[in-house]
Order: structure tokens, then sequence, then C-alpha cells
């Protein structure tokens, strides 16, 4: 929901739909939009008979208004739908053709200021939804304009106007007979023409029938439709927009829109200007377009290699297989390994974006089911985009996995090429923390880290650089500021390490999270100029290392945010030096790197990556620490760290690698 407490831009062009849009009434100032506050992917487990279920996503449905889509990911229950215009006792199976469903007594669908609750104390919870031993997907759409309007109508003879208030030209119309069995009818932008529609019941490709929408192209106040629908029957219209720019930060983002693509050798490339959350697509001409209408979404994966896929058309449980289908990239989407040659339509929603107002949106540590009940094993509060695991007592190498990787895992203490694995001790398709292993092991930690704009982000790519001038190449990002500390990991090929470029750095030079060394420099091979590294880029060099021609990668980019995050460099002085990040209570987790030399440490060899966390403990006594290039247990009898209420101090009985006269040392705080 908007934070109101926040001293944002006033905002007052967003009227909303009476008392049901974005802005407030009275003409008061309302809070910025974002994508966050009109969407959700929610996963959750079925509680069963008699039990009632809450999903809790920050969707201000009762006041505002909406639509949520629900589906079994493990059971054959159809797609089911239930919005506020109809009843919410009134449902919509998405996989057939039957009129509505009314049912309020097993559903008992309640629509709240934070997101719904469903389920029944009087008889059997509702199986669509809620059926216990098994997992479900929610998609809840919020009604506000530039994204959702939706609209009920009766029929009238020939052709009929009607009106909605989406504030634009609609991109998407889906359309269905809510008294008797008929299609589901769908107007999309890039069909062929407006004398064109599909089915969303249907994997057939689109049909011309100028009778659906009366051959009439949409406008900002109605659209129309024609003699195929039957006179008197009531209908129930959702109307989405297209690429109308008034969400984010300055009022200037889109955060949902509708196009077409065409596959070549069974790929595409979709450039939306952003980075989805959500996709979904339907071929409609061409040489085989009978697919389903294929949902994916980034609580489920988004992934460049794995996919997970629901169609709306289908009661099938969803499917899931070890290629990439539809992988997210920084601006737009990858198709892979679907039809080869055929048209498709598609709907894509923005990723959350809205501001972190406190570092626990954005960073947790959990040992093994350490607070919360299972699943997750480690629990975060929050979806984790990228997960750093392993044991603190014993020899364990550092497990790196991220969202958009899948299952895929590297080790920052080692060189080997990413493996992907079968294990469900690190599963992202958890809306508080990652896993579903029910085991229980104190001395195993998770370090959970959430993308945000101006904290943290990670983008995976395809290298270009062959160790020839002319090769490098510059990634898109979404952190939205210039990234402070940026770590590139090749997947594909061993040997190669987590390098790291940072702006507190002599420029080009790199240092590696497995290595000791100092930072030295790549010339042109690792990184670019500085300059390259902005708001929406980063440059990378044309040698094989960050940009390997071919080979998968993965970047992880972090910034400097007021009050979360902070990095840097201090000057060791021998004595204790306080690290002020600005922060109002301490630093939850430390990670230093002596970057001007290589120094003997006398506990644990040569100079290291150093993690404190206040989870293993920073006190005024001995503080436990690992080190990112060491799989050997933490050390827990050193006091070189202490606690300090604006940062951190390092303290004068630190070594010399983290603490020599003269030094330079570089740091990543996160309160």
């Amino acid at each position: 929901m908007f934070d109101l407490n926040k001293k944002e831009k006033p905002f007052t062009s967003f009227s909303g739909f009476g008392g049901g849009g974005l802005g407030l009434a009275g003409g008061a100032i309302a809070a910025k939009p974002y994508v966050d506050d009109v969407f959700s992917t929610f996963v959750y487990a079925g509680t069963g008979d008699n039990q009632t279920n809450t999903v809790t996503n920050g969707i201000d449905l009762a006041n505002k208004g909406g639509m949520v889509w629900t589906k079994g990911r493990n059971i054959g229950y159809s797609p089911i739908i239930f919005d506020s215009e109809r009843g919410l006792e009134k449902y919509l199976y998405t996989s057939g053709e039957a009129g509505q469903g009314d049912d309020n007594a097993r559903s008992n669908m309640s629509f709240n200021s934070n997101g719904y609750s469903f389920g029944s104390a009087s008889s059997n919870s509702w199986g669509p939804i809620n059926e216990g031993n098994y997992d479900f997907v929610s998609w809840t759409f919020r009604k506000a304009p530039g994204f959702l309007d939706i609209v009920t109508f009766q029929k009238t003879a020939g052709r009929m106007g009607v009106s909605h208030s989406l504030g634009s030209v609609p991109g998407m119309i889906i359309v269905k007979n809510i008294d008797n069995n008929q299609d589901w009818y769908v107007y999309h932008r890039s069909l062929t023409s407006n004398q064109y529609y599909m089915r969303l019941s249907n994997s057939a490709g689109e049909v011309q029938n100028s009778g659906v929408w009366n051959a009439e192209t949409p406008t900002s106040t109605e659209f129309a439709v024609g003699t195929v629908l039957t006179t008197d029957d009531n209908y129930i219209a959702y109307v989405f927009a297209h690429d109308n720019a008034q969400y984010g930060t300055d009022e200037d983002e889109s955060i949902i829109k509708c196009g077409s693509f065409t596959t070549s050798s069974s790929k595409a490339t979709v450039d939306l200007g952003f980075e989805p959350q959500w996709v979904m697509f339907k071929g409609y001409s061409g040489s085989s377009p009978g697919n389903g209408w294929e949902i994916y979404d980034n609580i489920r994966g988004l992934s460049d290699v794995t996919y997970s896929k629901i169609n709306a058309n289908e009661s099938a449980t969803e499917v899931n297989g070890n290629v990439p289908v539809c992988g997210a990239k920084p601006t737009g989407f990858q198709i892979e390994n679907t039809n080869n040659t055929t048209n498709f339509i598609y709907m894509a929603i923005r990723r959350p974006n809205k501001p972190p107002a406190s570092a626990i949106e954005v960073f947790a540590i959990d040992t093994k089911v350490g607070t919360s009940p299972t699943p997750p094993t480690y629990y975060s509060g929050f979806p984790v985009d990228w997960s750093l695991k392993r044991d603190d007592n014993a020899t364990h190498d550092w497990q790196s996995r991220a969202r958009l990787s899948g299952t895929e895992e590297s080790y920052t203490n080692l060189t080997n090429a990413a493996s992907k694995q079968a294990s469900t001790t690190v599963t992202f398709d958890q809306m508080k923390g990652v896993g579903t292993n029910t085991g229980v092991d104190a001395a195993s930690h998770n370090w959970m880290f959430k993308r945000a704009p101006g904290f943290m982000d990670v983008v995976t790519f395809k290298g270009t650089g062959t160790n020839s001038a002319g090769t490098q190449q510059v990634v898109n990002h979404n952190l939205e500021v210039s990234p402070e500390l940026l770590i590139v990991k090749n997947r594909d090929s061993s040997g190669k390490q987590f390098y790291v470029w940072s702006s507190h750095l002599t420029e080009k030079y790199r240092m590696s999270l497995n290595e000791t060394a100092q930072a030295l420099s790549g010339g042109d091979t690792y990184w670019q100029a500085n300059s390259t590294f902005t708001a929406t880029q980063f440059g990378l060099g044309y040698g094989v290392n960050t940009n390997k021609d071919g080979d998968n990668h993965v970047a992880y980019l972090f910034a400097s945010l007021a009050g979360i995050s902070k990095i840097g460099t201090y000057s060791g002085t021998g004595s204790n030096v306080n690290v002020d990040c600005g922060f109002s209570s301490g630093a939850r987790f430390v990670l230093i790197k002596r970057s001007d030399a290589e120094v003997m440490d006398g506990y644990t060899g040569m100079s290291g990556w150093y993690v404190w966390d206040t989870t293993r403990g920073i006190a005024s006594g001995n503080d436990p620490y690992l080190r990112l290039d060491s799989n050997a247990a933490q050390v827990t009898n050193t006091d070189y760290i202490d606690p300090l209420s604006t940062g951190f101090t390092v303290t004068s009985s630190a070594s010399a690698s983290l603490n020599a006269d003269g030094g330079t040392y570089l740091f990543l705080a996160i309160a």
C-alpha cells in the first residue's frame, strides 16, 4: 500500500475510479503509484477442510476493487477468477465456457485492504483455491488507471458501446458471458485487425468475425461489442491498459504492455523497456499457433535455465522443465524452445520497483528452520533474489544461487562452472524465504538479498568477449542508480571466478571473491571505463573472464542507499576505526576486503573477504567471522569488529588484513 508518511513529490493527477482508483477523495495529495500497489503474484499452500487462508500481498482490494486469478500448481483444477464487480460469491473458470458459478458457502472469499482471504469454518474449504496438501499460485490485479478496469454490462440488441474508466486505449480486453455458456472473447491490439478475436478457454489461433467487436477499435473511454454476443445476457469485461506511463518514482513509467512477437528458430527477444514479473503469451497465427495461453511469473521462475508454466485455458497441473522458455531480462524477456514459426500476442507486467523503507525489507539472515515453521527452510520475510548459504562450524563451500538463474549453484570460494541442483534446500518459489527442507541445523545460515532500486540488482546475460578489442559489451540493469559494487560470475565455464569491480577502486581494477590478492589492473579485458557504469548500464571489457562469448553470466550490483546500505573504503590506523554508514541502529552485515595489499593474517592465512553479521554476533567482545574466499569454519576467538550505532567499528586488535596503519579497505555494510 502507499505510505502517506513518506516525504515524496506530491501526486495529484491520479483521480482513479471514484473511490476505487489510486487517487484520494477530496483533492488530497496521494502517494506515488507503483506496480507493487496494483499487481502481485503469490504462491501459497492450501489449508484444506474448515480452514481459513489469507493472502497478504499489499494490494488494497477492499477499497479499490480488482480481480484474483488462482490456479492449483500440483492439482488439476481449472484456473478460477473472482472479482469485485460481480460479487465475491461468484466465480468463473477460464478453462471452460460455462457461465459464472455461485458458491460462497464454500469459498467464503473476502477482499481486504492488503490482499484477500478465503475458506470456511462451516463447511469444507473449496478445492480450487484451498485444497489441503496442495500448492497454489494467485495473481491479484487491482483496478487502477493505466492498468485495469472491470466492467459489467447487459448486452443490448445490435451494436453496443461499453464505457470504461481505464483512462487510456486498452491493449487487451477479455469478455465473458456470465449467464450462459459462451466463449471467452479476447480483443488484443496486435491481432490482424479489429475483425478478429481470440478465445481464452481455447488453444486455437485467432478467429475472424466482425460481430464480436463490431469491427471497431477501442478508445480511451469505450469499446464496442456486436451481434455475436447474446442480447439481454450479462457480461463481465476485464480491460487491460497498454503502455500508459504514469507509475514509478517520477510517474513516467508504464507497468503493462500488450504486444506481439514472432519466433525464429524457436527463439525471440521482446523489448518492453522494462523487466517483467508476469508474462502471458499465445500463438495467434503462423505455422502452428495451437499452443495454450502460457503464463509465467517471477515467483515460480522467469529463469534462463528452467521454466514453470501454467496454461490459462487448461485445468492441468503446472508444467516444469529443465530448459529455458521465458526468461526475464532487464528490458524485456527472452523466448526459447517454443513454436518455431508462430506469431504470438502477449501481455507483460513490470517487476516490483517500489523503493524499500528499511533494510529488513531487502536483507535477512536465518538459520536452517530457525525463525519460522517450514516451509521455508530459511526465513527472510520477503521473496529472495540472491541466496548465500553455508555451514558455519565445519568445512563448507559458499553456495550461491539467484532467482534468475533457477536451480544453478556456484561457489564464491571456487572457480567451478555453475551446476544444476535438485536439492530443495534453496528453492525460490516462496514468499518469505527459500527452500522446503524441514531439517534443523542451527549452524547452517543463509544470507538473503532482495532486489530493490538503489540497493541491489541481479542481471543474467550472455558474454560477447573473445579477447579481441571490439568484443566488449554494455549490459542493462535496473538498479536505477550507478552501481558502486559489481560482482560478475561466468556460469558456464570452469576456472572463472566471482570478479569484483567497484567505483571505489582504481578505474578498470578488479578483485576476485575467491582470491586474497589486492586490487589489480585488468586493463580493458575485465571492465570498460567507469563512465560506462551508469544508472541503467555497466560496461564489460573484451576478455573472457567477465564476458566470455556465448557463455551465460550473472551479475550482482550494489549501491549505497541512505539508511539501508553503504559501500565505501576506510583507511586503517592500527587504532579503533569508526566507520560511519549513516545508519540509525548499526550494521547487521559487514563485508571487508583489503584492496591495496595482500598481507598475512595470523589466524587464517592471507587477507581475504571477511564477513560478520548480527545473527552470529557483532558484539563488544569476540565476533565470529567467515571468509567468502574460504571454506574454513568460522573463527570465533577474535575481536576484530565492534558495534557502532551509525555503522561499525574496526578494533585496534584487528589484523593487518583489516586495520593496518595506512591500509585501504573496501567494505559493504547493510543496516
